[in-house]
């Protein structure tokens, strides 16, 4: 092992060897997410050097040790769930220490309508026990196996489910416990629109610990793949379907062709050439769904009925970023952009980007509900040449309406975050000398 330095081997003592980890293999492990989707991050982010320790607490008491000793002895602290995300969210760019509250995994109460969860919960462990419990919650990632509940608040936004019950902004979270990064650190619990504060913020203006969230009835999914000549006919069946209310649904993507090529274990239920919408709703709905289908030219190749859910490979699981995974299997050229269309002009916007880029930029789209309006948002799969490609590009989508939210950016603005100005106040409250993930939060600061 490397020769420790003066803090790591006071850390240690402090706060046990069963927390507190300086071996390569773990600081090396815990540095890293899935930040590897882009190749601008990756090329960015793989040699920067790794957290210089990982501490792993199993209570909040020992996560306000953990933030206490680092305000003491100014070190930067990142906070990581699963590290399932994208962005190199949980890179730690200035060293110090990695918090991993992946052991924070007590499902404290589910009651009628909600669930309060440590945030180390994974988001598939509380997703069946829910659903024993004759309720399920209401969005969630395609990562949902893996992700934690307090990674994908502080480090998502919507998923499966995002069609009818929006994004995580969208009501989706009830109340938060939140840690500072003080000398003696505060615990905040925070409701309401304060919460905007600390959803998506990469664990930078605070340490979520506990997260309670909405639930709903449970409901029998069924999942299907309807298919399509054309792209412009699944786009129009989509919406036609997201705004029929008598459907309850959690999924609707549209994918052009050559996308469903690369879903290998459907290869034999997807038809060659043709457009795929990916599907997920409410069984007794099945009927409704083929008819509507059918108006636009459509039918369903695949079926999974509702006694059939969790237990075998499901369409969700082939859907938002998990698509674009499996792009990358079949040709590692590829990456991703994260892209908002116009409701009332996405067929024009869709003409001129294939006209532009044809095979450089696969479309697929996801319908979801932001703010509570339709909306076909997409996560074009695009051939990577450079990144100056990649910008042309981004710019070009901007020039015709389809707005883009960076995905090969770690910083909060630049990905879409929106607006920060409520963000930077509890930046200076909170963490007043910007030790929480620094370097994420691209905003002028005076913290000295």
């Amino acid at each position: 092992m490397a020769m420790q330095i003066e803090w790591q081997r006071t850390m240690q003592e402090l706060l046990g060897e069963d927390i507190v980890h300086v071996d390569g293999e773990t600081r090396e492990k815990l540095s890293k997410d899935y930040y590897w989707y882009s190749p601008v991050l990756n090329r960015q982010l793989q040699h920067i050097p790794r957290a210089d320790a990982v501490a792993i607490p199993r209570s909040e008491a020992e996560v306000a040790d953990i933030v206490a000793f680092g305000y003491r002895h100014n070190i930067p602290v990142t906070v990581r769930g699963a590290g399932t995300g994208n962005y190199g969210q949980a890179v730690p760019l200035q060293g110090g220490i990695v918090l991993d509250l992946s052991r924070l995994d007590e499902i404290i109460e589910i009651g009628p309508g909600y669930a309060r969860l440590q945030c180390g919960v994974r988001l598939g462990v509380i997703d069946k026990k829910t659903r024993e419990a004759g309720q399920e919650i209401r969005i969630y990632p395609s990562t949902y196996v893996k992700a934690t509940v307090g990674g994908f608040v502080s480090g998502g936004s919507g998923g499966i489910g995002s069609i009818t019950h929006g994004n995580l902004w969208d009501g989706n979270v009830l109340e938060a416990v939140i840690y500072t990064m003080e000398e003696q650190p505060r615990r905040l619990v925070v409701q309401g629109r304060e919460l905007f504060n600390y959803i998506h913020n990469y664990g930078t203006t605070g340490i979520l610990t506990e997260v309670t969230i909405p639930l709903s009835p449970r409901t029998e999914w069924a999942q299907a793949i309807v298919q399509f000549a054309t792209l412009q006919q699944s786009m129009r069946f989509g919406e036609a379907l997201a705004r029929e209310e008598s459907v309850p649904k959690r999924l609707i993507a549209p994918m052009e062709w050559p996308i469903p090529s690369y879903f290998v274990p459907f290869a034999k239920v997807i038809r060659p050439g043709m457009a795929a919408v990916m599907l997920e709703f409410a069984e007794d709905s099945r009927a409704a769904v083929e008819a509507l289908a059918g108006q636009y030219g459509g039918h369903i190749g695949h079926y999974i009925a509702a006694e059939q859910y969790r237990k075998t490979i499901g369409v969700s699981d082939f859907t938002w970023n998990h698509t674009t995974l499996w792009a990358m299997k079949t040709d590692a050229s590829m990456t991703y952009l994260q892209a908002g269309f116009e409701l009332d002009r996405y067929l024009e916007q869709i003409e001129l980007l294939k006209a532009k880029f044809g095979d450089e930029m696969y479309l697929h789209f996801e319908w979801v509900r932001s703010g509570g309006e339709i909306t076909p948002n997409a996560l074009p799969v695009v051939r990577f040449h450079s990144e100056e490609r990649l910008y042309e590009m981004i710019a070009y989508c901007e020039s015709i309406g389809v707005r883009i939210f960076d995905p090969h950016t770690w910083v909060l603005e630049q990905g879409g975050r929106g607006e920060v100005g409520g963000m930077e106040r509890r930046k200076r409250e909170n963490d007043p000398r910007g030790l929480l993930n620094p370097g994420k939060l691209r905003m002028s600061l005076n913290l000295n």
